[in-house]
């Protein structure tokens, strides 16, 4: 059945180049990615709002660490033996891919206490991420580094 509308030449003329503009933003638009370490995630949350209020929008906020898994669970008792090693003991690791990497995870300082190391960057646990245009990038670097971010 034909319809007897009338056809907007320019609301169709204003949807194709808004279209092609889409797709060519896409193509040739330069994007810096910004990795961004702090010490807590409410640091990182503030700098997220700042981010989003200064009109950013694509930033993620994740928790990172040395050794795989999310920490104990329960109390463990190292007199009693009843736990898988001691980089699950003092590390706070899980080590899904079994005893080889545990091992070798004992032998770090962090495990051991034998030596201080003095890395004061490294318990920068809270990774922010954020993909911002190019031109933007100095300014969303200055923002981050202003609540404390490592970038």
């Amino acid at each position: 059945m034909l319809s007897n509308k009338k056809i907007d030449v320019e609301s169709l003329y204003v949807q194709t180049i808004g279209s092609i503009y889409h797709i060519w933003r896409l193509i040739h638009v330069k994007e810096r990615n910004i990795l961004a370490g702090f010490r807590t995630e409410d640091d990182a949350q503030k700098a997220e709002n700042a981010l989003r209020e200064a009109g950013f929008s694509i930033i993620q906020i994740d928790r990172i660490g040395q050794f795989p898994g999310d920490g104990n669970e329960q109390i463990l008792n190292p007199i009693t033996g009843d736990f898988p090693s001691l980089g699950n003991l003092t590390l706070a690791a899980d080590f899904p891919s079994g005893r080889d990497a545990s091992v070798m995870a004992a032998v770090n300082p962090d495990a051991s206490g034998m030596a201080d190391r003095g890395d004061g960057n490294l318990n920068r646990s809270v990774l922010l991420t954020a993909v911002v245009p190019e031109e933007q990038g100095d300014l969303a670097t200055e923002i981050i580094r202003s609540y404390g971010g490592m970038i």
